[in-house]
């Protein structure tokens, strides 16, 4: 299993990490060029198992780890109870996620991740801190407090937009299935790591005994995103947050093009999740963490920026999305140090 000792190259890593979670909308914005999200987000799907299986066959079975920990040894060996974790925090996260694409659908991303990524790293950090009692708590109270700010500003921007534009009149609807994919996202995580072992090195730690390597666990969470999909998916087919129910077997009449555009959203998920899980260990938990959450950042202005979904707003909505960038940047910067401190 290949790992990363090198900071540089670890930084490195967790930049592109950044920009790959804060990127994958992209893909679902371009697909609104053909068809529905529900019928992108099967691809989406897809390309992400995929990709995952591609990690664990290559870089999750080669490398510098020692053999129990390669990708199909690991498995075999892996207890029962961890598997079903792993396979949980996919389905968690899939419910979320689904959530979240139906929101970029009504309001786009500038607002979908602030708001939603946004909640789930606020409330992330209790669930985490609870659990595990890490990080300086003075620190860690001002940077969700600057973040719930910023959540707040981006929404009333929005709220601004939509009532001088006249819009679609989803604000309500998309504020709302945004904040329930955040307060459901931020579970997911914390079930993953709990199926995962720690210190991968040359000499197998005893510690590790049943638990779950980094590439093994992503492959199970991927199946969990994958099966949950038939239950979900169908449920948003079925009962859609705008517009009329769409059938199954519509998917089947895309083109091969917007079919690999669906997978490449996915594979950069992915990717960038690969990396984080390659760069953890030489970049500390600190550096790691904050520039993932950086990502929120890199969608919200791909969506103001790139995708023109602010254009038209008053110059107020303006100036409550700069308000928000900078409450955000500072927000993360008190998170990074006060988990920084105990690091």
């Amino acid at each position: 299993m290949v790992t990363i000792s090198n900071l540089t190259l670890a930084v490195v890593l967790c930049v592109i990490t950044m920009f790959c979670w804060g990127s994958w909308g992209n893909t679902q914005k371009l697909a609104a060029k053909s068809w529905r999200y529900e019928y992108f987000y099967w691809d989406y799907v897809i390309g992400l198992l995929l990709c995952a299986l591609i990690f664990a066959f290559t870089v999750g079975s080669f490398g510098d780890g020692n053999e129990r920990y390669s990708f199909l040894t690991n498995l075999k060996e892996a207890d029962g109870s961890n598997l079903c974790w792993a396979f949980l925090g996919g389905v968690v996260f899939n419910l979320s996620n689904i959530l979240l694409s139906a929101a970029i659908a009504l309001c786009g991303l500038s607002v979908a991740f602030p708001v939603g990524v946004g909640l789930a790293t606020v409330l992330g950090i209790f669930i985490n801190y609870f659990a595990q009692r890490e990080g300086n708590v003075a620190l860690l109270t001002t940077g969700v407090v600057l973040i719930a700010i910023a959540i707040i500003l981006n929404s009333m921007a929005y709220k601004k937009k939509e009532a001088l534009t006249g819009g679609k009149n989803l604000t309500g609807k998309g504020l709302f299935i945004s904040i329930a994919a955040g307060v459901i996202m931020s579970f997911f995580f914390m079930m993953v790591t709990k199926s995962m072992g720690t210190d991968f090195g040359p000499e197998f730690n005893e510690a590790n005994v049943g638990k779950l390597s980094p590439y093994t666990a992503v492959v199970i969470f991927a199946i969990g995103v994958l099966v949950s999909n038939f239950l979900f998916n169908y449920i948003a087919m079925r009962y859609p947050v705008e517009g009329e129910p769409v059938s199954p077997s519509g998917y089947f009449k895309g083109s091969a093009g917007t079919h690999l555009v669906g997978m490449l959203g996915g594979a950069i998920w992915c990717i960038g999740t690969s990396f984080s899980i390659m760069a953890s260990d030489a970049a500390g938990p600190a550096v790691s963490y904050g520039l993932g959450q950086g990502a929120t950042l890199v969608s919200a202005l791909w969506g103001i920026l790139i995708w023109k979904e602010f254009k038209g707003a008053p110059k107020a909505a303006n100036r409550l999305n700069l308000a928000m960038f900078i409450c955000f940047v500072i927000g993360l910067a008190f998170l990074i140090y006060a988990k920084a401190a105990v690091a």
